[in-house]
């Protein structure tokens, strides 16, 4: 089956958007930073910390999670300061 969307990995990181996880204090810069960059095709990638498992009996009705899949957290204050770069439509 084809899907409607798939990713594309033969993308580049293109350009952070938002501040990076040591300006914004959330890393101790020895375990991983979550980081939101936008890639060269335009998509979006998000580092964050893996809760796939722990997420998926709380999903809400109609919301899946694919075999190829992971759902990813990052802090909110990330996202926050990553506003400002991206666009409204």
């Amino acid at each position: 089956m084809t899907r409607a969307w798939e990713a594309d990995a033969s993308a580049t990181l293109s350009r952070r958007l938002g501040k990076s996880a040591v300006e914004l204090g959330c890393t101790g810069n020895d375990d991983g930073c979550p980081d939101i960059w936008e890639l060269d095709n335009g998509d979006i990638a998000v580092i964050g910390r893996d809760l796939t498992t722990a997420f998926r009996a709380k999903l809400p009705t109609g919301v899946t999670i694919a075999a190829d899949e992971q759902l990813v957290v990052i802090p909110r204050v990330m996202l926050i300061a990553a506003k400002a770069d991206i666009p409204d439509a």
